[in-house]
């Protein structure tokens, strides 16, 4: 998905804007083939009652209320239920970015523009000064959404945000309490062991051990496999927390 069209409205002024996801998957795809014949599966869309393939064009939602009882919503129902301005970013407040705990961000996209807009620049400058991101609602391909829009020096980032009730938090706060002299101890562990984040310098181990295997296969060599160091168990708290400031 890339390229969306779109507008932030902000007040009486309106934006065009294109909307590209900033996160691709970099997972190694693989397909799902028969043992005996290593040709690919294919997934058909089967009516059993009918015992028949069905066409895409013949399928229709439903909404099961009972068992095996369903109300039926074809498109053009479900698309007179979007909102009014579905192909806006309508603003709707201003608030501190800190206020939100990133349990609600969803996914990312980079806002920008086809040509030179006055009103975008003008935007990510007043975002800049007054150090607030902007809450707004919008619709992509059919779900609505609320998200932030912040200001980066490459430009506008929206986010996305799961609703309250899709985030499933505890009801009630955890007793932290911990015994002081542990205490001293974890806290100087995590001092000795703070840095700045670096996301250029993290790999994604599994993914490089996959590639290196599909490269071994392919040069009909044996797939390698990982060494796995052996972890020290220690059972008493104190003692771990003391064994690992020596370690370090």
């Amino acid at each position: 998905m890339a390229n969306i069209h779109s507008n932030i409205s902000f007040g009486l002024v309106n934006i065009p804007v294109l909307l590209n996801p900033i996160i691709h998957n970099n997972d190694t795809s693989f397909n799902q083939l028969h043992t005996k014949c290593l040709n690919r599966i294919r997934y058909i869309k089967y009516c059993p009652h009918c015992k028949k393939e069905v066409k895409e064009k013949d399928i229709i939602k439903g909404y099961e209320y009972e068992r095996d009882k369903y109300l039926t919503f074809a498109k053009n129902e479900l698309d007179e239920l979007k909102p009014e301005n579905e192909k806006e970013i309508e603003i709707v407040s201003f608030i501190d970015y800190r206020e939100v705990d990133p349990t609600y961000f969803e996914k990312s996209y980079m806002l920008t523009t086809e040509k030179k807009s006055k009103a975008y620049n003008l935007f990510c400058e007043a975002l800049n000064k007054v150090k607030k991101v902007a809450l707004a609602k919008t619709v992509i391909s059919s779900k609505f959404y609320y998200c932030l829009l912040r200001f980066t020096p490459y430009g506008i980032i929206m986010t996305t945000l799961f609703f309250a009730e899709e985030v499933n938090m505890p009801d009630t706060e955890m007793n932290t309490k911990a015994d002081a002299k542990e205490l001293e101890l974890a806290i100087k562990l995590i001092n000795e062991r703070s840095g700045k984040f670096e996301p250029e310098k993290y790999r994604d181990e599994y993914q490089d051990n996959i590639r290196e295997a599909i490269d071994d296969k392919l040069n009909g060599q044996e797939v390698k496999k990982v060494k796995r160091k052996p972890k020290e168990q220690v059972n008493n708290l104190l003692d771990a927390l003391e064994k690992s400031l020596k370690k370090r």
